[in-house]
């Protein structure tokens, strides 16, 4: 590989779309991002413009690479929301409808009545994932049942649909690579994570012809070719993963017993169980965690809805903080021994409780309860729901026989964030560490496409880049960490709606 040839990573995200450059060792040489529009067109419902994303992503591409020098491009990695789920038309590109985003919790009456039929068994046993709306194979049935003539045109093989991965390759190679890869196939609720193959019982319940679905490919593969007219030269797109895997191959947790967490919107941790499907006994979800050269390995993931967000809705709803930096300096500043509790389940609670019907609260709060005690107890959850998801995996691993993990590598905008960490490393009674790149997410999508280059030339290759920036340990007695805890279960069991 020459000098100056370096990776583009995309990192499609909820709220913004961002492309990275990263040079042969892993460094970063430029960024740049752009915010898009957040559409709520009723309660519950939330949606992006699937083209504004595309013509945004095709701009930070530009820009970035521009920042850098317009280098020569060896790939192109590609990392995004993973539950997010397009529809559009074969022969013109256009979307159909807007897309419908993971936090959307439209289908929750359709989860509800496959649950009752029965159907929750067979989900989980061969997806590793639970009957909600968060993931994409509701929102499909729901497009095909509500876009006028969007069954027939799907039966005729006139429609294509995908995750945001799907669509952007889509639009890079010009409509020629209809793909996805095994981490985001196995977020849609449609495929067979044991078989590595789209099921086509659970296709059936919905009536989605499989023909409408992408080729699922390893995350590192040949996924097609960026056309000239998108970056000024014919570009090869050689890595994809959701982000969450993403930011899982990127901290390295190459290893049974690694476990990362990304505290950005949401808070997602996985925990590496090898090349064993482990099923969950605690409503966690079995997932893939990467696929390199046609061998699965597994994850065992638990998903916080409201993490980084419950920090912006203290700064922008309660106006409690002017910026997310305050929050770090008002919990220090908090009464220790309060007893504030707040559980943020504004869109409801994920993992282990699952309760799309679930609603924040403030409890414990007396005359003397000042904002800084709020502002402590928001962030405080964000520690209080990773020691919900600790404890699940633990007793998942012990089942299997496999070991607690006792290391937790973190990342995402709260992990600047120390006292946070040592909140988080003394409630959870393990260390925590945050590595020296926190831009984990698109670093993982880059070594993905740099290990199909030839840049990186295996696993234990990335795994030697990793660098730790801070260390964590625990500081709080175990009996005091419990009763923090004790309080909070009480608090979130006044409020789950069943």
């Amino acid at each position: 590989m020459a000098a100056d040839h370096v990776i583009l990573s995309i990192d499609q995200g909820t709220t913004s779309s961002r492309a990275l450059v990263f040079g042969k060792t892993g460094e970063q040489l430029a960024v740049a991002q752009r915010e898009f529009r957040q559409i709520y067109p009723e309660d519950g419902w939330v949606e992006h413009d699937a083209a504004e994303i595309w013509r945004d992503t095709v701009e930070v591409c530009r820009e970035a690479l521009k920042k850098a020098g317009s280098p020569s491009i060896a790939g192109i990695g590609i990392t995004n929301q993973r539950e997010t789920i397009v529809l559009w038309e074969r022969a013109s590109g256009k979307p159909l409808h807007h897309a419908i985003v993971w936090q959307d919790r439209r289908t929750a009456g359709l989860c509800e009545t496959l649950r009752a039929e029965g159907k929750e068994a067979v989900v989980q046993e061969k997806t590793g994932l639970l009957l909600d709306p968060y993931f994409s194979g509701t929102k499909l049935a729901w497009l095909l049942d509500n876009v006028e003539g969007a069954r027939e045109r799907a039966a005729k093989g006139e429609l294509a649909a995908g995750t945001i991965d799907s669509w952007l390759i889509w639009n890079l190679t010009g409509g020629k690579a209809h793909v996805t890869d095994a981490t985001n196939a196995s977020r849609t609720l449609l495929f067979n994570i044991r078989t590595q193959d789209w099921d086509d019982e659970i296709l059936g319940w919905f009536d989605i012809p499989r023909a409408l679905l992408p080729e699922v490919k390893d995350c590192c593969a040949r996924f097609g070719v960026a056309g000239k007219e998108v970056l000024g030269a014919e570009v090869p797109i050689l890595g994809v993963a959701g982000d969450q895997q993403a930011a899982f191959i990127g901290q390295a947790c190459f290893e049974p017993g690694m476990m990362k967490s990304t505290y950005g919107t949401g808070c997602f941790a996985l925990v590496n169980t090898g090349t064993e499907f482990v099923a969950s006994q605690n409503r966690l979800l079995t997932t893939v965690g990467y696929r390199l050269g046609g061998e699965t390995h597994y994850a065992l993931e638990g998903s916080i809805f409201m993490a980084g967000a419950t920090i912006q809705w203290l700064r922008d709803e309660m106006k409690l903080i002017k910026s997310a930096a305050d929050s770090e300096k008002l919990a220090a500043e908090a009464d220790p021994d309060g007893h504030v509790i707040l559980v943020p389940a504004f869109t409801g609670l994920g993992a282990p409780y699952w309760d799309p019907h679930a609603r924040g609260a403030i409890l414990g709060m007396t005359r003397d309860t000042h904002a800084a005690d709020i502002v402590r107890a928001g962030v405080e959850s964000v520690s209080f729901q990773t020691r919900d998801l600790m404890e699940a995996m633990g007793a998942d691993m012990k089942g299997a026989g496999l070991s607690r993990p006792n290391a937790l590598r973190v990342d995402g905008g709260m992990a600047a964030n120390n006292w946070f960490l040592q909140n988080l490393t003394d409630m959870i009674g393990c260390p925590v560490e945050r590595p020296e790149v926190i831009e984990t997410t698109a670093l993982g999508a880059a070594y993905l496409a740099g290990l199909e280059a030839g840049l990186f030339q295996s696993p234990a290759d990335i795994s030697a880049k990793w660098r730790c920036d801070r260390h964590f340990d625990p500081a709080l007695a175990g009996a005091d960490a419990d009763r923090r805890y004790g309080r909070w279960k009480e608090a979130v069991g006044r409020i789950l709606s069943r």
